[in-house]
């Protein structure tokens, strides 16, 4: 019989990395779409850095960032107990952030297709933020 340890965690994994995509990417999306902030550059190149950097040195990167080394592994090591790196926490953080372009721009492109004319129809009938997104 063969192990399917590999295959069940990589099903794991990318039912984890979806669920948190569509829970994040798409309210980043639409934030990127409709703001006007000047913040808006800094996270769009945050979010192209992995179509840019090599999978290697993006992995390189992530042992440096959570590390226990790091303020960021210390932290989750003190509040959790374990180390985030070659974890399968680690590994949902590792493949969020790597699949998030993929997620984010063709939403954030769509989003700011639409135009402002039926987010300002929605925000003349006094429709929440929310309420605007849903509909």
């Amino acid at each position: 019989m063969p192990d399917l340890g590999p295959l069940w965690l990589s099903l794991a994994l990318a039912a984890a990395t979806t669920v948190l995509l569509l829970l994040f990417g798409t309210p980043l999306a639409w934030w990127l779409a409709t703001t006007r902030s000047r913040l808006r550059p800094a996270l769009e190149a945050i979010t192209a850095l992995p179509l840019v950097l090599p999978p290697t040195v993006l992995g390189f990167y992530f042992l440096i960032l959570l590390g226990p080394a790091s303020p960021v592994g210390a932290f989750w090591v003190q509040v959790t107990g374990e180390a985030l790196t070659f974890s399968f926490s680690g590994l949902v953080v590792a493949s969020l952030f790597y699949s998030l372009p993929f997620m984010v721009q063709p939403l954030q492109r769509s989003f700011e297709s639409i135009g402002q004319g039926p987010l300002e129809a929605a925000a003349s009938l006094r429709a929440s933020p929310i309420d605007t997104f849903f509909s």
